[in-house]
């Protein structure tokens, strides 16, 4: 009687411990199953796109390769190999932004450009930075990191933090220096 209770003991056990092991392996499954795995939605190379309004080309926008993540909860679009925008005003009148790295958040219309961050604007104006905030809705530039603009009579400014408009008519700067030279006419 001892004997048979053992091997009843044994082989319940046997059952709970290998119903145990089964559950964990379960678990594992459910957990991994239930992680999203974050994939881009869409993806381009060799993007050229113009955007227009009215019959007017406001920008143009190229790009070696776009990564579009617009399904999940903060979607955003990286430009993981940089762009070439250029933005138009009423006038015609240019601004080029050249960046090696760009994300454009889709929620807030701030777009993040990153490394080797050139603004050349029709006039000549150039303004260099590591990172350059852009806010698409108000148009506007922003950065807290070191600048340098320079204009085509080789004066420039520079320092920490600036904001600026698209156009460079707007131009507020924290800490600045730099050479200003003027031509007499």
């Amino acid at each position: 009687m001892i004997k048979l209770k053992n091997n009843i003991l044994s082989i319940v056990t046997i059952f709970i411990v290998t119903m145990l092991f089964s559950c964990e392996s379960d678990i594992q499954k459910v957990n991994k199953l239930s992680k999203t795995s974050f994939v881009p939605t869409g993806e381009a190379d060799s993007l050229n796109l113009k955007y227009t309004d009215s019959g007017k080309i406001k920008s143009i926008l190229v790009s070696p390769k776009m990564l579009d993540y617009s399904s999940i909860k903060s979607p955003f679009t990286e430009f993981p190999k940089g762009i070439h925008l250029t933005l138009y005003d009423a006038n015609g009148k240019t601004t080029t932004i050249e960046s090696n790295y760009a994300i454009s958040y889709k929620k807030t219309n701030i777009i993040d450009l990153q490394g080797d961050v050139t603004i050349t604007s029709q006039d000549g104006k150039k303004l260099e930075t590591s990172q350059l905030y852009f806010d698409q809705k108000n148009e506007w530039f922003f950065t807290e990191n070191q600048f340098k603009l320079t204009d085509t009579n080789g004066g420039f400014f520079e320092g920490p933090g600036v904001d600026f408009s698209k156009d460079f008519k707007i131009f507020n700067m924290q800490k600045s220096s730099g050479l200003v030279n003027s031509i007499e006419n």
